[in-house]
């Protein structure tokens, strides 16, 4: 006779407590509740470089569990992927864990391990600045592209002040906390009064991939028409992962655009190093333009640049590369390497004291 599976062995409930993520020492635990024992199985889905043959849970005393050693990261997100009776996969939140974060890809639980701090800006929903809405035509792609400007408060638009204009800018704005960072960061005077152009990415994997019909759009329609509508001192230019790769592309081609750039885990996609990449459908385009952009002599108008980036991402060799190659030919380069992954939580992490140095420095 065939055995039965797993849901058919239990032969009652068990009670179990169950308390959430655990840390002691060199390790951390994890618990899933299932008293019947209905589901099959429980695996880890994470991006911080844990092994694959380490993720699957045990069931044992009313509960699927799994203890790990302690992830080289001072904060993981995750989700539990479930595998239900009769094979349906289903992927959620951990019922156990109240700390949740939203990301590009929803939302997904996280354990900030002993040592993370969050940036000391958080929560300060009090300090508001004014945003409004730039419509640019433009005719390299065919459309309109409305563009939120932020200010701080109570400042006039014919006042001049640094304008920082942001690849996914609304992302930026929602799920790292961008303009109240910049709130913050003014109103207590660790930044001068500074404007943030919140650029929207549309069809960002066609546009944010070294798409010469943006890039024009970007440097020849939308700037000048930003600075038409507010009078700006400096240019920073600042975007992550393709956003991060199509500001330093747009930098390169236009002179004179971007008085500086912020870039955050950047897509340098390099033909050695990042095979696992050619799935995307404008892999080999990128890998062109960066090949190009680590072969150049030089560029006329390099400017102070700071590069973030996730000590497990996978982006870490390229930006590591990209980070020699502009050194080389001329930009002030710093690359800090963070102890996360590719997520919007890791960008915000890095704003202060990163961002706010870069900006303190070319207002000077």
């Amino acid at each position: 006779m065939p055995a039965e599976p797993a849901a058919a062995t239990a032969s009652a409930s068990v009670s179990v407590t169950v308390t959430g993520p655990r840390v002691s020492g060199g390790g951390l635990s994890l618990t899933y509740p299932d008293p019947q024992r209905a589901l099959l199985g429980v695996r880890l889905q994470q991006e911080v470089r844990i092994p694959a043959d380490r993720l699957e849970f045990g069931w044992s005393s009313g509960a699927w569990r799994l203890t790990l050693e302690r992830p080289v990261v001072d904060r993981m997100e995750y989700l539990l992927e479930l595998t239900h009776a009769g094979g349906k996969k289903e992927s959620v939140t951990d019922p156990t864990n109240s700390l949740r974060m939203r990301g590009a890809f929803g939302e997904k639980s996280v354990v900030e391990l002993p040592g993370y701090q969050r940036p000391r800006w958080l929560g300060r929903s009090d300090i508001v600045g004014h945003q409004r809405t730039v419509a640019v035509t433009a005719r390299s792609l065919g459309e309109e592209l409305r563009c939120v400007v932020w200010s701080p408060p109570g400042l006039r638009d014919d006042t001049p002040l640094p304008l920082l204009v942001v690849h996914d800018g609304p992302e930026y704005a929602e799920l790292a906390g961008l303009t109240t960072y910049l709130s913050v960061a003014v109103r207590e005077g660790d930044l001068p009064p500074v404007r943030a152009a919140l650029l929207p990415p549309g069809p960002r994997d066609e546009r944010y991939s070294l798409d010469r019909a943006y890039t024009r759009a970007l440097c020849l329609a939308v700037l000048p028409r930003l600075r038409e509508e507010v009078a700006t001192t400096t240019t920073t230019g600042m975007g992550a992962s393709l956003g991060a790769l199509a500001m330093l592309y747009a930098q390169r081609q236009h002179d004179g655009t971007f008085d500086a750039l912020f870039l955050q885990s950047g897509s340098f996609f390099h033909a050695r190093h990042d095979a696992h990449e050619r799935r995307f459908p404008r892999f080999d385009r990128i890998a062109r333009g960066v090949d190009a952009i680590l072969r150049s002599s030089g560029n006329p108008s390099p400017v102070p640049t700071v590069m973030t980036c996730g000590t497990v991402e996978e982006n870490l060799a390229n930006n590591r590369i990209m980070a020699r190659a502009l050194s080389a030919q001329g930009y002030d380069v710093t690359l800090q390497e963070l102890r996360d992954a590719h997520n919007y939580t890791a960008w915000r992490d890095a704003f202060d004291p990163w961002l706010t140095r870069l900006l303190r420095e070319v207002h000077r």
